[in-house]
């Protein structure tokens, strides 16, 4: 494992980190207060050609690899995460369509999300189902040559703002996938508002009532909707999101370091307290510790070995837990300051619990990833 970067990789992280620095990270305080992306942020990153960073070139896109990518995650939630989760779930339906959308679904959508002209979103999750993509109880019916779709979404990130919606359901074959676009009739969003973090994010539920939709948007094939479609977009979403959680680890070291050592308690910097130092070393050392194992998740992905899965459900549950942790600890340096919101500390704790909770939660986590040590390495008595 190591972490060093290509030169062209040190030179994408350094733009990404001086975009978000401008552009991004001025604002995040203000839209976590008003709870809205406003659209103008949505089309700085269109502009930029962030949101098309992972498309392929031939359908207008940047073409980049996973490791560059996976920087620019970083980036985005040191200054924003509600913007990273945008970039998450936008290029989740992007990536789920290259892989599995036919030939006229790739050329309809692909250039349209690499230009950033339609914003994708991700809806799987119900009131009742969650984690357990399986358990969706949306309906769907084959009538003709359409779909017909009814049922309720919910915590859908980006619904209030998405053109176009990957959608799973139930039908007669089993889970299926299928794109659905926002101006359907039958479709409704409803922001949902005063979550504990991310609260930027537009996260809304979604209805449909007997919403009809051409069957030529099925992605894949009937019955391959969580199996195949949804198992490979949230893969990919736990990689960026394991990114963003770096960036929370960053941020939360960078706020705290600031404040030990201009804040002076007892006649001396707090930054001076054995206490505090700890707090600190814990967040250096996680950092960097989440960093290296992203970085080797992102370049067994770029090499599609087989330990990729593994290696992305390892980064982005020690990175999420370790955010928690940085964000817990920060809030407690910056002391009663740290329960302001004059303070971006209060905003990265927020943000670092949902970070545990979206994508697999750590329990999730800690199930499969005991499941692949028991695989990888065995009882002895099997050796």
């Amino acid at each position: 494992m190591t972490g060093a970067l290509t030169d062209r990789q040190a030179q994408a992280q350094k733009e990404f980190r001086a975009f978000a620095d401008r552009h991004i990270a001025p604002h995040a305080d203000a839209y976590h207060r008003t709870q809205r992306t406003p659209p103008e942020a949505i089309g700085l990153l269109a502009d930029e050609g962030l949101l098309g960073l992972p498309v392929a070139e031939e359908y207008g896109g940047g073409g980049c690899d996973a490791v560059t990518l996976g920087l620019l995650a970083g980036e985005l939630g040191r200054a924003c995460s509600s913007l990273r989760s945008l970039l998450t779930v936008h290029t989740m339906v992007a990536h789920a369509i290259a892989r599995w959308g036919s030939r006229s679904q790739k050329e309809t959508w692909l250039p349209r999300l690499a230009r950033g002209e339609r914003i994708g979103a991700l809806a799987v999750s119900e009131p009742g189902a969650g984690s357990d993509a399986s358990g969706v109880t949306t309906r769907l019916v084959r009538d003709g040559d359409d779909w017909v779709v009814d049922g309720h979404k919910k915590w859908i990130t980006y619904g209030e703002s998405a053109d176009l919606f990957l959608v799973v359901g139930r039908s007669p074959e089993g889970p299926t996938a299928l794109l659905v676009e926002r101006d359907t009739p039958g479709l409704r969003t409803e922001l949902i508002e005063d979550m504990i973090g991310i609260r930027a994010s537009m996260t809304s539920h979604v209805r449909f009532a007997n919403c009809r939709v051409p069957a030529d948007n099925v992605l894949a094939r009937p019955g391959l909707g969580v199996s195949h479609v949804v198992g490979a977009a949230l893969d990919l979403g736990r990689y960026t999101v394991g990114w963003g959680c770096v960036g929370i680890l960053d941020a939360c070291l960078e706020a705290s370091v600031d404040y030990a050592a201009t804040r002076e308690q007892f006649g001396s910097l707090i930054k001076e307290h054995q206490l505090v130092r700890s707090m600190i070393s814990n967040m250096y050392t996680d950092a960097h510790a989440a960093r290296l194992l992203c970085l080797e998740a992102g370049r067994l992905r770029d090499e599609r070995h087989p330990g990729a899965l593994a290696a992305t459900s390892t980064a982005k549950y020690f990175a999420a837990t370790a955010a928690g942790r940085a964000a817990g600890d920060a809030v407690q340096i910056h002391g009663a300051n740290g329960c302001s919101s004059e303070y971006p500390v209060q905003r990265l704790l927020g943000d670092s619990r949902v970070m545990e909770i979206i994508e697999g939660s750590a329990q999730l986590h800690q199930v499969g990833l005991a499941e692949y040590a028991f695989q990888e390495r065995g009882p002895r008595s099997d050796r």
